[in-house]
């Protein structure tokens, strides 16, 4: 099929579609190697576009092809709060042998945006830099002063990107309030409401390796050999089965008080007693998900061992993914990975990668920011209830947390995206997004700065 161009239903409708088409065909695939990425491309084509708007664009690069981009809306009142709206450049890999469509093509097909970025984040950024550009050229003179920010690299950490701008260039991006991605889709109605999750945590990065020793020997002679390999599968086997300590905070008990689940299993998700056996009621996808926001998690992804098929290998690496909880530091890691492995813990080293962090969290409620959220989002989803919510996934928000700004996760989607739908094209085939709510994001982006910063 080709391109369809419908009829916008929002003033800022077309031009988005317009860009983040633009975004996506300039595949600015992020394989987490250093020097991939080449945001650059991007970085060129939002300089542009907001220079067309008789912008100021300053760029930054962080090693070839890695560059950002900021532009400023200077507020009126130094004392006044400052906002900064931030979208990532960069995608991840696909294969395209998994797609209906081009995942680099950007085509508007059904009133849908298809590409690899077109939820995760490129529509954010898209929106971001066209109700930006609509604020300058439209006379917007705030007390406060407004940042855009398109960021190379989150995709890999931010190493190249949000951490490596506020490490050196923290004068051009600090703020006392930001946004990001990722939240603003409808979870339904609860009590007549619909429920729309703002993310104002992030679990920790606190992957570890584990490496397994053993004795080398020929594979000819494998009775009673001391297999490293053997041994790395029953460590494996012991993080799949470790249940760990479930933790309840504030954020999860907000999410568990809407959940469409009888009185007695919300009881049992917020009791860290019961939350195990409260999982195993839900939908299998539901429980992921509810897990992965009670308890600190250990994924093991990656196996690397042996020399050669004939000898008995004597080390063997695993990678584990683990994601902490709130509150968690790292040693309440390591005592969790021993605890896991038992009386194995003595045949394997644990090594901390170099990049680890702490999970982070911002005050909610209570600010400029988050009464601008709630009101622009009900002008959407009239007496919309917002949810505070963990993202258990990692984005830019920590580099600014620790700083103290108040971060948040957040947006607004049309109904047609749903919890369920989101998280199938995050990182998945088919990914897209429809019109609508591309329209609307740049209108809330509009709403929200004008709300904080005047």
């Amino acid at each position: 099929m080709g391109e369809q161009h419908a009829q916008p239903r929002h003033e800022h409708t077309g031009e988005t579609v317009e860009l983040l088409q633009a975004l996506i065909r300039n595949e600015c695939v992020n394989d987490g190697s250093p020097d991939s990425g080449n945001e650059v491309r991007n970085a060129d084509l939002l300089q542009t576009y907001l220079e067309g708007g008789g912008l100021d664009v300053q760029r930054f690069t962080s090693r070839p092809g890695r560059t950002s981009v900021v532009a400023r809306i200077q507020g009126s009142d130094p004392t006044a709060p400052s906002l900064c709206i931030m979208g990532h450049t960069d995608v991840v890999p696909v294969n395209a042998s998994g797609w209906t469509n081009d995942p680099f093509g950007g085509e508007l097909i059904d009133g849908e945006v298809w590409g690899r970025g077109a939820i995760d984040m490129l529509n954010m950024t898209a929106s971001m830099a066209v109700a930006f550009k609509h604020l300058a050229t439209s006379g917007f003179r705030p007390k406060g002063t407004l940042i855009y920010f398109g960021v190379a690299d989150e995709e890999a950490g931010g190493v190249w990107g949000a951490e490596w701008m506020v490490d050196h260039h923290w004068d051009a991006i600090g703020a006392e309030f930001m946004v990001t991605e990722i939240g603003g889709w409808s979870q339904g109605e609860h009590d007549g409401a619909v429920r729309v999750p703002i993310f104002v945590a992030e679990k920790g990065i606190a992957g570890r390796r584990l490496r397994v020793r053993g004795t080398p020997g020929h594979g000819s002679r494998p009775y009673g050999a001391d297999n490293a390999l053997i041994k790395a599968a029953a460590v494996i086997t012991r993080l799949a089965d470790y249940t760990g300590h479930p933790r309840v905070d504030e954020a999860w008990r907000s999410e568990v008080a809407v959940m469409q689940v009888p009185d007695e299993l919300k009881a049992a998700l917020v009791d860290p007693g019961r939350v195990r056996a409260a999982l195993e009621q839900l939908p299998e996808a539901v429980a992921s998900r509810c897990h992965s926001k009670t308890h600190n998690t250990f994924s093991p992804n990656m196996v690397q061992g042996g020399q050669k098929f004939n000898m008995i290998p004597d080390t063997v690496d695993i990678d584990v993914d683990i994601r902490s909880l709130p509150g968690v530091t790292q040693a309440d890691i390591d005592r969790e990975v021993h605890e896991a492995l038992g009386e194995l813990a003595h045949h394997v080293e644990v090594i901390a990668p170099e990049f680890c962090r702490d999970s982070t969290a911002s005050p909610f409620g209570d600010n400029q920011l988050w009464s601008a959220i709630q009101r622009r989002t009900r002008s959407v989803y009239p007496g919309a209830e917002l949810i505070p919510s963990l993202a258990t996934g990692g984005t830019d928000s920590p580099f600014f947390r620790d700083k103290g700004t108040i971060a948040y996760g957040t947006g607004i989607y049309s109904p047609a995206v749903t919890l369920a739908s989101f998280g199938s094209r995050f990182h998945g085939n088919d990914e897209r997004i429809d019109a609508e709510s591309l329209g609307l994001a740049a209108d809330f982006w509009i709403g929200v700065a004008t709300d904080v910063l005047t």
